[in-house]
């Protein structure tokens, strides 16, 4: 009679603890869990999505969106993935265009990826900062004063009240990966990680195409067009001797235009057509749905030559050519027809604040472009003394950040770190066949290119670039 009546107790103690917890709107994964997005194939994995308070004063907040391992999500890691921009949605593009688990059809369903991460890991995808994708703050004017500090500072956050929510990750193995400005986010993210003494299982971090340097990067573009037959022997002659690609960025966000990079510009225009993807060089590009949706938002480096250098929202279209791949070259512009549905959004327990429509790039944020020059090499230096591993991996069809530049600067901070190549630069294999070549020093940074990869390597090489996740994960060199 005893022990029943203390089971009695203890359970209207847990029942009083639960109301009040909910009173008091502590917060709870299951608000969070997604019954079913609209048009999606039966799985038995689990989703979430739903915000992260930041600020609570100014009502800022992070959107995201969670999908736990295809099996045993208990025992497999936690990658966090972030796209760049500046200003980009990690959502639209990691999560619905490149290795989510699944792809919208037509804007009305679903279909499985047969190559989504979650095979490998629980994958938690931010819209970071706020004013991107869902993500928002009811103070506007947040959105005026963004910077690389802010944004670092906002994700470490998020990170820590999302471990509030999700306790049973706080311990697992964390990796942070992302591309083209993630190659700002991600290790400034790792840094404050680190110095901040929280106790985050941090193993290892991983950038795609990531902009790194800016003139190395930028300037890399001349050489990449002109071996790739983009551009002529005459207008490779203006670019390296003329007006460079980094100049004319600074032009471009001064809002000043010189003599000479303006022909520069013209001439580009003249070589390399509309009907060319810089952010895949080989690819087709969708034509069935008219103007892309992603070519017309207020993005800050919108125009053509060639400023929209680092957004996901510009065609970035994948490869066609790998039909047994499965590649749709319209799947960011079925992804803004399903995200901007009312009913997808409800699913999401998603809100659009101050704005009309979902994005795949901020129409209202105002990034502080100066942040583009400042470097992230000695960033990803300071991680790897601290012994944290890092991977640069480039899609080799990339012209914007092109894998030229992301491999010398590597090259050159493993001689600065005094780190000797463990694996001599060689190609890897994946099903028999070349997936890309890599190399690596001192077993701890590592670079690789995936073999008709795009910038958006994982939309447009979805199986080389699953191969190098699965290998990245594990800590083993490239096969």
């Amino acid at each position: 009679m005893k022990s029943q009546l203390w089971m009695i107790i203890k359970a209207v103690i847990c029942i009083m603890l639960m109301q009040i917890c909910g009173a008091v709107g502590l917060p709870s994964k299951e608000d969070d869990k997604i019954v079913s997005l609209p048009g999606q194939p039966q799985v038995s994995f689990q989703q979430y999505a739903g915000y992260i308070a930041i600020d609570e004063k100014q009502q800022r907040a992070l959107f995201y969106y969670f999908v736990e391992a295809e099996t045993e999500p208990a025992s497999k890691p936690l990658v966090l993935w972030l796209n760049g921009g500046p200003g980009c949605s990690s959502v639209g593009a990691g999560a619905f265009s490149e290795h989510g688990p699944f792809r919208p059809s037509g804007g009305e369903n679903l279909i499985r990826n047969e190559y989504s991460w979650n095979k490998e890991a629980n994958i938690l995808y931010l819209e970071s900062p706020a004013g991107v994708g869902f993500s928002y703050s009811a103070n506007t004017s947040f959105y005026n004063s963004v910077n690389d500090t802010i944004t670092a500072q906002d994700n470490l956050k998020f990170l820590q009240n999302w471990f509030v929510k999700f306790p049973e990750y706080k311990s697992r193995d964390l990796f942070i990966a992302g591309e083209s400005y993630a190659g700002h986010y991600v290790p400034q993210l790792a840094k404050l990680i680190v110095l901040s003494g929280l106790k985050f299982n941090l193993k290892s971090i991983a950038l795609g195409n990531p902009l790194l340097d800016f003139s190395t990067d930028l300037n890399s573009q001349g050489d990449y067009y002109w071996s790739h037959g983009l551009i002529s022997d005459s207008t490779y002659k203006l670019i390296t001797a003329i007006c460079n690609t980094s100049q004319r960025v600074r032009e471009h966000i001064s809002g000043s235009s010189s003599v000479a990079c303006k022909a520069v510009n013209a001439q580009l225009s003249k070589e390399i057509p509309d009907a060319i993807d810089n952010y895949d060089v080989t690819a087709d590009v969708c034509v069935s749905y008219g103007q892309s949706q992603l070519r017309v938002y207020n993005h800050p480096l919108r125009p053509r030559f060639h400023f929209s250098l680092f957004s996901e929202s510009l065609g970035e279209s994948p490869n066609q050519a790998k039909s047994a791949e499965n590649i749709d070259v319209c799947v960011q512009e079925k992804t803004f027809m399903y995200l901007n549905r009312k009913d997808v959004q409800e699913a999401l327990h998603a809100q659009l604040v101050g704005v009309s429509n979902w994005s795949f790039c901020s129409p209202v944020l105002n990034y502080d472009m100066k942040n583009l020059e400042i470097p992230m090499i000695d960033v990803v230096g300071s991680l790897v003394s601290s012994g944290i591993s890092v991977l640069v991996y480039s899609g080799d069809q990339d012209s914007v950040v092109p894998f030229t530049g992301s491999r010398s600067l590597v090259n050159g901070l493993a001689k600065k770190l005094g780190l000797n190549a463990t694996v001599t630069y060689r190609p890897w294999f994946q099903d028999k066949q070349v997936g890309g070549w890599t190399q690596v020093y001192g077993e701890i940074l590592t670079f690789a290119t995936i073999r008709g990869g795009s910038h958006m390597s994982p939309s447009s090489s979805p199986k080389r670039s699953l191969a190098l996740f699965k290998a990245f994960l594990a800590g083993n060199p490239l096969a």
